[in-house]
């Protein structure tokens, strides 16, 4: 076993002796690995991840927002007397009780979550059931934090869904051309620029707080459910990093903007590039479904302006 990596998970309150540990998952952003201990005749899993602090730069802010989630929801799903081991990430503290670990040597940082067995992800959408079930998920998502509040969270990637500021560095951009090769996709541009009057739908809706903060996802993918390998219904939601307040409206659209491409998201082929109104149909009805409870009619009412 990988002794650098055995000491890092040492410093994690893991229960048992670890019996075995190897690299785990298709993630592009964290290195994973499983972890697997034995504690007299039974055995215990766990996944260990190297936090990518290039992309969150502010690790106590990352985990602190995690922290806040999973706590609030695993009371939640007590409450209701569900199973938090199973619907919801568990994060593992270290020995000194802080939620991740730094490692001065390599200037990396670490997490431990428990391991939720008998689960499955897929990473593209296969049939109109599963993506059903996602939009369940990510709808019961919502209703579990729909008292938690979003403004103590903090905001992880500044202005991600700033789409006013987006488009205004479209523009500059354009304007400059570093290396003129904007003649090359004039149609393109004009496309953005004649659906200027979108841009700032949703973000005005919440500057104006004419629409409420929520919770937020923000990487709504397939990959992000882990789905029961017998029943085929979703578990829980995983993958919390980009967690941070904003709209429904940004986690409805990303999943849209996924689920209705069959294709992988770094596919090269754009002539397998589509979008399947069955499986938007599919989204919207599980995910109406699920958040029927909580969801305001300014919110229902602009749905589709997030995916757009």
């Amino acid at each position: 076993m990988n002794k650098k990596v055995l000491g890092i998970i040492s410093q994690f309150n893991i229960e048992g002796d670890i019996v075995f540990l190897k690299p785990y998952g298709e993630g592009h952003i964290n290195e994973t690995y499983l972890v697997v201990s034995k504690i007299k005749d039974s055995q215990k899993k766990y996944i260990l991840q190297r936090i990518n602090n290039n992309i969150f730069t502010d690790v106590d802010k990352l985990m602190s927002n995690i922290s806040l989630i999973t706590e609030f929801s695993r009371k939640k799903i007590i409450e209701r007397n569900g199973n938090p081991d199973r619907e919801s990430l568990t994060v593992i503290k270290t020995t000194d009780n802080k939620p991740y670990y730094y490692d001065a040597e390599q200037n990396s940082y670490y997490r431990v979550y428990l391991f939720i067995e008998n689960s499955v992800a897929y990473q593209v959408v296969e049939n109109k059931n599963d993506f059903y079930q996602a939009a369940i998920a990510f709808g019961s998502f919502t209703n579990l934090l729909a008292e938690f509040d979003a403004s103590s969270l903090y905001e992880v990637l500044p202005r991600f869904h700033d789409t006013k500021k987006r488009y205004n560095d479209f523009l500059t951009s354009v304007k400059k051309d570093k290396i003129n090769r904007a003649k090359e996709v004039k149609e393109e541009i004009d496309f953005v620029l004649k659906r200027e009057k979108y841009v700032d739908k949703i973000v005005s809706l919440l500057q104006s707080k004419k629409m409420p903060l929520r919770v937020t996802h923000n990487d709504t993918k397939l990959n992000n459910v882990l789905f029961d390998k017998n029943s085929g219904k979703y578990l829980a939601v995983i993958d919390l990093d980009t967690i941070m307040p904003g709209s429904l409206c940004y986690d409805f659209g990303d999943s849209i903007r996924f689920g209705c491409n069959p294709c992988l998201e770094d596919e090269r082929d754009l002539a397998k590039v589509n979008f399947s109104i069955e499986l938007f149909e599919s989204y919207t009805k599980g995910y109406l479904e699920s958040v029927k409870n909580s969801i305001e009619k300014i919110e229902k009412d602009n749905l589709v302006w997030g995916a757009i």
